[in-house]
């Protein structure tokens, strides 16, 4: 897979394949591990370090990527500086409510918590914690699964290697963290305790979760194998959609008017007008994955794809046309800024492109 978090996914693989080779579990465990306890480093190097996410903090821009690293922009995306952060994981996504309250997620488990705009952040949970959340909560349910009985004891034998890939809050209470594995659990209290989901969600294969939006009243989940799972009642169960694309799904944006646009592997996006019930076809004529998607102040979508493609469109995703110029590095993430511009995550730092601005052919 050439998207991004499809790679967040594979090295985490290959990390786990690595720590359990005969005579370096111990050794690899402890330095693993040992990122979780660790404040992220701060060096000016970091302005140029691979980012992964990106969200809007009221005037300010947050991107988090590789080694727990967070950078923080007060001038629409012109200039950064790094944050304080207390680990050194590599964080794949991040989402503010409103100019202060924010979550990070990321490997190994971590979700972070800023209550000041970005400034300094605080770890509400990790993988270390996992198996007796999830312990706890198949003790809890009598009428367990043994198939779920059987996830939570693997979840204890693998330890804390496992990623989360996205979250979505709905206000400075509720929220929801999903990840590989079919890694699920909510809070309804900003993140001071966690509860397992993940036996709610309908994914027996346990595929990778790589997206989350919230669509009206619905909550809508997408994944692997052009997973999709949607909730229409605030989570308490989930359902399976029926998917009109077989591979996997790496993102999930909400737009106005209650619409969705799902997008993923190769150049694959889709629109809803109905809460992902049916899905019409959005032409990208794009042959890489797609890995970030914004909406603009006065309704433009925009993707941006794994070979660092831009696709514009102005009539709410049902096709989409790239922009010309010179070629940006790999997208991880974008998100608007307030002139009209955008600020892409990627693979050299964060960026800023102004797309008022004429643009030569490629």
């Amino acid at each position: 897979m050439s998207s991004s978090r499809s790679l967040i996914a594979l090295a985490c693989t290959l990390c786990l394949a690595i720590a359990t080779l005969p005579g370096s579990a111990a050794t690899a465990g402890a330095q693993r591990f040992g990122v979780l306890q660790q404040a992220a480093l701060q060096s000016p190097r970091a302005l140029s370090s691979t980012m992964l996410a990106m969200a809007v903090a009221g005037q300010r821009l947050v991107a988090v990527g590789e080694r727990g690293i967070v950078l923080l922009s007060d001038d629409r995306g012109a200039s950064w500086r790094q944050a304080a952060t207390p680990v050194q994981t590599s964080l794949t996504a991040v989402q503010f409510v409103d100019e202060r309250h924010g979550w990070a997620v990321g490997h190994l488990g971590v979700v972070l918590h800023s209550g000041d705009g970005g400034e300094t952040w605080t770890k509400q949970l990790d993988g270390l914690q996992l198996p007796a959340l999830f312990e706890q909560s198949a003790r809890a349910d009598a009428a367990a699964a043994p198939a779920y009985l059987d996830y939570v004891q693997l979840l204890a034998d693998d330890g804390p290697d496992k990623p989360f890939l996205a979250l979505h809050f709905q206000d400075a209470k509720r929220g929801i963290v999903v990840g590989a594995y079919n890694l699920a659990l909510t809070t309804e209290d900003g993140g001071a305790t966690w509860v397992p989901l993940s036996a709610r969600l309908p994914n027996p294969k346990s595929l990778h979760l790589y997206g989350i939006a919230v669509s009206g009243r619905s909550i809508v989940m997408a994944g692997e194998q052009g997973l999709l799972l949607r909730s229409d009642n605030g989570g308490r169960d989930f359902a399976v959609l029926e998917s009109p694309y077989k591979g996997s799904w790496f993102g999930l944006l909400a737009t106005r008017g209650d619409r969705l646009l799902v997008y993923g592997l190769r150049g694959a996006a889709y629109v809803s007008a109905d809460r992902g019930s049916s899905w019409t076809q959005a032409s990208t004529e794009l042959p890489v994955s797609i890995s970030g998607a914004a909406e603009l102040a006065d309704g433009t979508l925009v993707l941006g794809s794994s070979a660092g493609d831009l696709l514009i469109s102005r009539d709410q995703g049902r096709s989409f046309q790239r922009r010309g110029g010179p070629q940006q590095p790999p997208i991880t993430g974008l998100v608007p800024t307030q002139d009209g511009a955008l600020a892409l995550a990627g693979l050299r730092g964060p960026q800023r492109l102004d797309l008022t601005a004429p643009v030569a052919a490629r």
